[in-house]
């Protein structure tokens, strides 16, 4: 499968997070099934960089058991670029070790922040289509933040 869909509130959940983030880079993950987001899991840049990201790992871990506890895949890791593009990095690229799972990035561009996905496997980058709708009927899983 090569799109994913998420809601309008998925994307402005990551990017008030990316902007809460700023100078540095913001990161998390997002949970779903069959390439639709169920939920925007925000995670600590543990480097607190503005070109680089680590997930804290603490947090990351979490993540991933509450993943399991509510049966929800790992779609994609999100990240934002604060000095742009949304596009991955040639370091992005280099580091990314989750071969399946998308890679989106968001950048605060000119006209309003912008929004990427990709997929991201040996060395190579593909555009994935990113799908902005309402998901009417969908319950959306709540990821406790603290």
């Amino acid at each position: 499968m090569n799109r994913l869909v998420l809601s309008p509130a998925h994307l402005e959940q990551m990017i008030d997070h990316a902007a809460a983030c700023l100078p540095e880079e913001a990161c998390g993950i997002l949970a779903g099934a069959d390439g639709l987001v169920h939920a925007v899991l925000p995670v600590t840049n543990h480097l607190h960089s503005p070109v680089r990201f680590q997930m804290d790992f603490k947090e990351q871990w979490r993540a991933f058991q509450w993943l399991e506890a509510q049966h929800l895949e790992m779609l994609a890791f999100f990240h934002s670029h604060p000095n742009g593009p949304a596009h991955p990095s040639e370091t992005d690229l280099k580091e990314f070790y989750y071969p399946g799972v998308f890679s989106l990035i968001l950048s605060p561009g000119v006209t309003g922040w912008q929004a990427g996905c990709f997929k991201l496997d040996n060395g190579k980058i593909e555009t994935v289509d990113l799908i902005v709708q309402p998901t009417d009927g969908l319950i959306d899983a709540a990821f406790p933040i603290n």
